[in-house]
């Protein structure tokens, strides 16, 4: 039965990815992925060496567990075309370590007939404490209908879809002019023009009458 594939129409700003979770990393895997990848860096596979370079122990190559954060994308996104992924490493993930994979959907859009997606994507420890941070881009049909016009040669289905985020929007590159507070008007009280205000201070005071 051939798996279910996804659909740019099924996509939703926020949706959180299944999380994947690995067995622990033991010994033999970093072994068995040294002879895959061609990586022979002694500090993966040799104890006696990473030692020597004051390590606990040998240690899981980045590129491992870049894999693993990449299977679930893989999964996740059926028949989808990666566009762009990327990492950031945190954290030495050490043999015994579980590593549990997340992301979600950070944004989704539409663009003439293509349809893309940009998703968050982190994995963390059996301790919950962050090892790798990335992201990914994936470009996916609209629908099914969409996949079978396009695979016999027809236009792709053209939709409305802007741009959904659920990133804050930037701040403004500087605050906005703020006005002095002005008090307002007293009701029926006219206020005193600049000549008016100046002859009202020349006025003396008025000399009491002796007259009777």
């Amino acid at each position: 039965m051939a798996s279910r594939k996804l659909y740019f129409e099924a996509v939703r700003v926020g949706e959180e990815l299944p999380a994947l979770t690995k067995t622990p990393v033991d010994r033999v895997q970093l072994a068995r992925y040294a002879g895959a990848s061609g990586d022979f860096n002694p500090v993966h596979v040799d104890e006696t060496y990473a030692k020597s370079l004051g390590m606990p122990s040998v240690y899981a190559p980045g590129m491992l567990i870049m894999g693993f954060l990449g299977q679930l994308v893989s999964d996740w996104a059926r028949g989808a075309q990666l566009r762009r992924y990327s990492v950031k490493f945190s954290k030495i993930v050490w043999p015994g370590d579980t590593v549990v994979c997340k992301g979600r959907v950070t944004e989704r859009w539409g663009d003439e007939g293509r349809y893309f997606a940009e998703l968050d994507l982190w994995a963390e420890n059996q301790k919950g404490e962050l090892v790798l941070r990335g992201g990914a881009q994936i470009q996916l049909f609209l629908s099914l209908e969409d996949e079978n016009r396009q695979r016999s040669g027809q236009p792709p289905v053209v939709v409305p879809a802007p741009r959904e985020s659920i990133l804050p929007p930037a701040p403004p590159t500087s605050a906005p002019r703020k006005e002095p507070a002005v008090a307002a008007p007293v009701s029926g009280v006219k206020k005193a023009t600049p000549r008016e205000s100046h002859a009202l201070r020349k006025v003396p005071e008025a000399k009491k009458s002796t007259k009777k």
